[in-house]
Formats: structure tokens, C-alpha cells, sequence
């Protein structure tokens, strides 16, 4: 059946799996040449420390395995005596193209994958060397390129050869562990630009279960191999799997595939393969491609709360969801899994409000169906912390802001100048809570000591009201801050425990302070004597209200001094102080207020980064999917007058458009849903052209008056968004 041509090339592959799996039925336990031996994946254990279920809290690293899970390794085969190299083949390749004669290329072809020896033979650097260490593969990685390079530009019945090949080394029946040349060989067939095919899919997904079915101890070799392959070619084993999930999730043609049922296995092991990728991209700093490149997209479009459902009731079984891997859902898809989980929140809670009105004989009010904060204008963070305080319980319920002595309902603008002005007061340096560093453009957290923390609680609930109620908030934090907030993501149940305290480094330092951190990674490159030209010890020293305090990094720190053997102790403590230890009060107020608003199993898919994306949006800017979701109040988007604020906007640079975006939202970021979230509208204002744009920060609302030209346009508006600050809002 693989010499029928190019249209249904490979269509026979899944009668001939299914035929041999009814062989194997038939014979019992007889070993046969002839079986497919594949481990039934329902057998198969998860796989812990490359994708751990994320709500273990305590992780293991995939670099340290306990001695139980090292196999022992068994004897490598002897290899056969391939002598090609990758002048040789190029050669070959040439001058096939040249005499339409492809035997030689065929016959290495054919040869070179027959089997996972024949792929060791051609492709390991040295035969004779075992290759047994995570560090090194062996793989001659640029004669693997060469030949895949090559691959797809050879006749048809090369590359069915190369399959044919394939399908032999997965016929293998596997007896005890892998050999290293076995893991070598799973590296070198997943990078096969072929499997981009979808009619090789049945021969992928068998090569795909049978990596997601090795051992731990025989994974954590393929993680640590895979950060070496190049990032072109580690980004297209990653697209192709990510490819591979969405075209069985959502087949374009059915009939190429074999029926759902009867390869329930496929998304799962390709999920746990990918998982291997995603392990080794975090294993490298910085990392080889983007996490948002594990993003699948096409996972938007399925029941994401059945799925979320499913992991929370079934976390200890052998269920597959893809709430286990939550690297593979996009962010969108996780803000909704977060809103709608959120929303239920809230509907229970309202509900039991009534139940409770009820059962006391009590007349329902709906406004107990609501956070109902009121607060006057004059004392906004004191009344705010009362209102929050108070109503505790009310925290999960639907946000309404009421000005007091204000005539207005809330449709969602009060709440949103609630959190701009509540925020713009609380981070004014003057109010001594955060410390703004002009070098990092960010806020962080003031190491005063004081006697109440609970502003710092405040904080921490807004951040989480703004999460639960989908608000973009205008905060600068580090990225730091989030990676604590989700130490630990779920508040542990024995409050004795520390909250908010994390792995911190040098670049997280460089981050919020970056001319100390330059200076402390001077120390550590520093070649002279370190303890007499520095003349340090483990104490440092911070000003406190005017006083000078010191604090001891380590047990009698001030009588330890700093070496050349000790400056890496040194600099590791100091980094730990400043963004843990100092802070710890302040921070545990903030985490707990945060957790007070948010707590919940989602939070256990997020990252850092995605955090900080749903409380602050994205700072990837696009105006022209911002110009087609844009809503006209007096204006039509033919009108000269929008064509020319249009014109200018797409011209300015990105500093210019940021300046607009802050001027009309609030905030120069955009929300998870894109631009069309914001529900941007420009409004005519029947003012004289003389004046300026007006913005109308709580609904997003620009007020544009009618000016005559590109040229005034420009200038007023350029004017105004770079002036704002100060006016007041409107």
C-alpha cells in the first residue's frame, strides 16, 4: 500500500496498524515479528516531572530524579559502519538533481531510517562513544538538518521510503528500557519535516504515544537534548505538534483520520510530548522561544469549562484535560475559564445572600446582590478600606461604586474612575507606600516599618476586584511581584505558613533597581581582593523615617566579611533581603488582600506573566484593529475629520500612541481581548476648533471637535495627549 502514488500515499497505514492489532488479538500472548508493540496508554503513568498537575505546590525538578527512578542502562548494540558526511550527501543531492538518477539518495534514505539503529549509525557523532549524559546527545545535528532539509524536495518514493522506515522501527517490539541510541532516535524522527503531512498523522501519533510512554528517567534525556536543537528547529516541532492537536480536535477532513474512538490517545500523548518541549524551553534563560508560543488557539473554541470541570473533579485520576498542561491555553482562553469561574463565584454567593434574606422572613433587596461600595471623593482610600473591610463576605459579588452626595448609577464607569483614582492617590509618592524608581519605570514596596499594614490589603483587593470585574488597572510592578503572588497560588490553610516568598535572582533585582544590581554584579565579576578593597560585611543598611538601620544578612552578618569565596553567599542574601525579608509584612498584606478577592483553582494555570497581563493588560499596541473596532458618536468613519485623526494616529510612533491610548482609557496597555475590549468611541464635540481633544476616561470616550484640517488636527491632538496629566479627570 506505500507504492500507490502521492494522493493516498499513506491512506493503507491505519488498515495495517488495525490488521496487525487484530493479529495480536487473535494470537494471544504468541510473540510475533510481525506486532505492533505499543504501550496502552491508559497503563501509561503521567508524567511528573516534566508537566506536574499543577496543583501539586511543591514541584520537582526535572534536573534532580531520585536513584529508584534511574534505569539501569542496558548494553548499547553494536552500530553498523556508516562512513557518509554532509559533503558526501550533498554531493549525492546534486547530482541526482543534475541526472535525474535519485538510487544513491534513495537507497541512503531507505537505509538510514530502516531503523533506530540505522539512524544512530548515520547521525551519531562518534559510534564508538556512548553518549550517555544529559549534556550531550551525540547527534551530528547539522547532517540531521541537511538530510530533512533535503527530504521533502526528493521524489515521492523517497520519501515513502523514509516512512516505510519509520513505521519498521515502530514495529520493534521493545523489551525492558530504552538504550540511549533508542532516545537518540526519538530526537532525530520528531524533527521530520514530513509529519507536517496530515496523511502521515497515523504514524506520527505512534511515534508521539511511544515518547509519551518512555520513563521519567528516559524523558528527562529528551528535555535536556531538545534545548540544544536551534530554536528555528525547535519552534517547528512545536508548531507541528500544536498543528497535530488542532487538526484532530477540529479535522478539516474527517475521513483522513481514523474515527475519534478509536484514537482517544492521540491529543494526550501529543500533549505530553509537547510538555517535554515546554519543559526544556524553561530550562534555558532566556528561553528559546516565547511561552506564547506553546499557545494553541484552536483550544479557545471548545468547552474550556468542561475542561476546567473535569481537572478539578478528576485531578487524581488518569482523566486527561489540558487544565494539566496549562502552558498549551492561551491567556484569552484562560481569562475566560477565570471570568466565568468568577461569575459563578458570584452567582453562589448572591444567592445564598438571598436564601439567607429569605429564610429570616425578610423583604429581598437587590442591592444585596452587590458589592455596593460608597465612598466619598474627599476621603477615598480611608472610606475605601472601611467599605472593603466591612463587607468582607461581599468581596465575590458583582463591584457598583456610589459617589457619595453624587447623583449617578453605576453602568461601569464609576467603578472604573473608582480604581483610576484610588490607584493614582495610593502610588503618589508623597503617600509613602510604594517607591517609585525612575531607572525601572515601576513601583515597589516601601521597607518602612509601620504599625497597621492593612493599605497594603487594600491594594492587594483592588488588584483582585479588578481581575474578578475584567478592569485594566494603570500599575506598574515588576515582574517580580507577580511571580510572588502566586507563591503559593492557593493560600495555604495553617497561617503560620510564609506567603509571598519566592526564588529571587539577580535579574529580578536588575528589574526594580538596576544600578544597585549592576553594582552587585560588578562585585561578583570583580578580579582584585574582594575583602580588602571592598572592606564589606554580611550587613547592610537601609534609612528608615531619617534614621540609619542596619540589618545582618546572615547570624553575626556585621563580623562575616565579604571574600572573593563568599561574594556569591553575599550577593544571593542581599537580593533576598530587598525583595523578600524586607517587605515580607507589606507583601503578605498585599497577597492576602489579593487572595481575599481571587482565590480560586484557575489561578493555578496562570503564570506570572499572565498575571500581570490580566491585571494590567498587554503593552503590545495595535491602532489598526483599534481603528476597525472604534464606535462613532456625531460621526460618520467617512467623515474628513476621522480620516484624518486616523491618518495621524497610524503615523505616530509608539511612544506617541501610548500617550493617546493613556489619554482616552486611562492606562497605555490593552486588554486580554484585544483593542476590541476596550470599546473605544470618538465622540463630536460641538466646540470651537480652537480647543483641544477631551477624554472621557471612565467609558474610553474621546471628544474630537470638527477640525478642518490634517495639519490642526495633529497638532492640537498632540498637544493634548502629552499635557494631560494634571488636568483633572473628566
Amino acid at each position: 500500500g506505500l507504492e500507490r502514488g502521492a494522493k493516498n500515499q499513506f491512506s493503507t497505514f491505519s488498515n495495517f496498524i488495525t490488521t496487525i492489532n487484530q493479529k495480536k488479538e487473535g494470537i494471544g500472548s504468541r510473540n510475533s515479528p510481525t506486532q505492533l508493540v505499543i504501550p496502552n496508554i491508559k497503563n501509561v503513568r503521567e508524567l511528573p516531572p516534566i508537566c506536574l498537575d499543577v496543583r501539586q505546590k511543591q514541584r520537582v525538578s526535572i534536573d534532580t530524579l531520585p536513584q529508584e527512578l534511574k534505569a539501569p542502562v542496558p548494553p548499547e548494540p553494536s552500530l553498523p559502519i556508516r562512513t557518509k558526511t554532509v559533503k558526501d550527501f550533498q554531493d549525492d543531492v546534486e547530482k541526482a538533481k543534475s541526472s535525474g538518477d535519485w538510487r544513491t539518495v534513495h537507497d541512503f534514505y531507505s537505509t538510514t531510517f530502516d531503523s533506530f539503529l540505522e539512524i544512530n549509525a548515520a547521525f551519531k557523532k562518534d559510534t564508538n562513544s556512548p553518549f550517555n549524559t544529559i549534556e550531550d546527545s551525540g547527534i551530528n545535528a547539522k547532517f540531521v538538518n541537511v538530510v530533512y532539509d533535503a527530504l521533502l524536495n526528493t521524489p515521492q518514493d523517497v520519501q515513502k521510503s523514509v516512512l516505510k522506515g519509520v513505521i519498521n522501527g515502530l514495529l520493534q517490539e521493545w523489551k525492558g528500557p530504552r538504550t540511549k541510541d533508542d532516545l537518540r532516535a526519538y530526537c532525530i524522527l520528531l524533527q521530520n519535516p514530513q509529519f507536517s503531512n496530515t496523511s502521515t498523522y497515523v504514524i506520527y501519533a505512534h511515534l508521539l504515544r511511544q515518547i509519551a510512554a518512555l520513563t521519567e528517567a528516559d524523558q528527562h534525556f529528551l528535555v535536556h537534548w531538545s534545548k540544544k536543537i536551534s530554536q528555528r528547529r525547535f519552534k517547528q516541532v512545536v508548531d507541528r505538534l500544536l498543528q497535530f492537536i488542532s487538526l484532530r480536535l477540529f479535522p478539516a477532513k474527517p475521513e483522513e483520520f481514523p474515527p475519534m474512538v478509536k484514537c482517544t490517545w492521540w491529543i494526550p500523548s501529543a500533549t505530553k510530548v509537547l510538555a517535554l518541549f515546554n519543559a526544556a524551553n524553561s530550562l534555558v534563560s532566556p528561553p528559546i522561544i516565547s511561552y506564547t508560543d506553546f499557545y494553541n488557539s484552536t483550544l479557545d473554541h471548545i468547552d474550556l469549562m468542561e475542561e476546567y470541570h473535569n481537572w478539578q473533579c478528576y485531578a487524581n485520576s488518569h482523566r486527561f484535560s489540558f487544565c494539566q498542561y496549562p502552558f498549551i491555553i492561551s491567556i484569552a482562553a484562560k481569562k475566560v475559564i477565570i471570568q466565568r469561574d468568577s461569575e459563578q463565584q458570584m452567582i453562589s454567593i448572591a444567592r445564598q445572600s438571598l436564601v439567607d434574606k429569605v429564610s429570616r422572613r425578610q423583604k429581598p433587596d437587590m442591592n444585596m446582590l452587590f458589592l455596593n461600595v460608597k465612598v466619598r471623593r474627599t476621603h477615598l482610600v480611608s472610606d475605601s478600606l472601611d467599605e472593603l473591610a466591612r463587607k468582607r463576605a461581599d468581596l465575590k459579588k458583582k463591584l457598583k461604586v456610589t459617589f457619595v452626595g453624587e447623583a449617578g448609577l453605576d453602568m461601569g464607569g464609576l467603578t472604573k474612575e473608582w480604581f483610576l483614582l484610588l490607584i493614582r492617590q495610593i502610588f503618589h509618592p508623597d503617600y509613602g507606600m510604594f517607591t517609585y524608581h525612575k531607572d525601572s519605570l515601576c513601583h515597589w514596596f516601601s521597607s518602612f516599618k509601620c504599625d497597621n499594614y492593612s493599605e497594603f490589603r487594600l491594594v492587594g483587593a483592588l488588584m483582585g476586584l479588578a481581575v474578578y470585574n475584567s478592569i485594566t488597572l494603570d500599575i506598574r510592578f515588576p515582574p517580580c511581584c507577580y511571580k510572588k503572588l502566586l507563591s503559593p497560588p492557593i493560600v495555604p490553610c495553617d497561617h503560620n505558613t510564609l506567603v509571598g516568598i519566592c526564588d529571587v535572582t539577580l535579574d529580578d533585582l536588575f528589574q526594580i533597581m538596576p544600578e544597585l544590581a549592576h553594582g552587585l554584579s560588578e562585585l561578583l565579576s570583580y578580579e582584585g581582593n574582594v575583602e580588602e578593597d571592598f572592606y564589606s560585611t554580611f550587613q547592610v543598611f537601609q534609612e528608615e523615617f531619617g534614621v540609619i538601620k542596619s540589618y545582618n544578612l546572615k547570624p553575626n552578618g556585621d563580623k562575616i566579611p565579604v571574600t572573593n569565596q563568599n561574594r556569591k553567599e553575599y550577593v544571593q542574601l542581599y537580593v533576598d533581603f530587598l525583595l523578600n525579608k524586607s517587605i515580607y509584612k507589606q507583601f503578605a498584606a498585599f497577597y492576602y488582600g489579593f487572595h481575599s478577592v481571587c482565590a480560586s483553582y484557575a489561578l493555578l494555570l496562570l503564570r506570572p506573566e499572565e498575571v500581570e497581563i490580566l491585571v494590567c493588560g498587554s503593552p503590545e499596541l495595535d491602532m489598526s484593529a483599534l481603528q476597525r473596532s472604534t464606535q462613532y458618536e456625531g460621526y460618520q468613519k467617512t467623515d474628513p475629520t476621522i480620516r484624518y485623526f486616523w491618518e495621524v494616529v497610524l503615523g505616530f510612533s509608539l511612544d506617541l500612541q501610548k500617550k493617546l491610548l493613556h489619554f482616552a482609557t486611562g492606562s497605555d496597555r490593552v486588554p486580554v481581548g484585544g483593542m476590541a475590549d476596550l470599546n473605544f468611541k470618538i465622540s463630536k464635540s460641538e466646540t470651537s476648533t480652537n480647543w483641544l481633544p477631551v477624554a472621557h476616561t471612565c467609558f474610553n470616550q474621546l471628544c474630537l471637535p470638527p477640525y478642518k484640517n490634517k495639519k490642526e488636527l495633529k497638532q492640537k491632538l498632540i498637544i493634548g495627549i502629552s499635557n494631560a496629566e494634571g488636568f483633572g479627570l473628566e
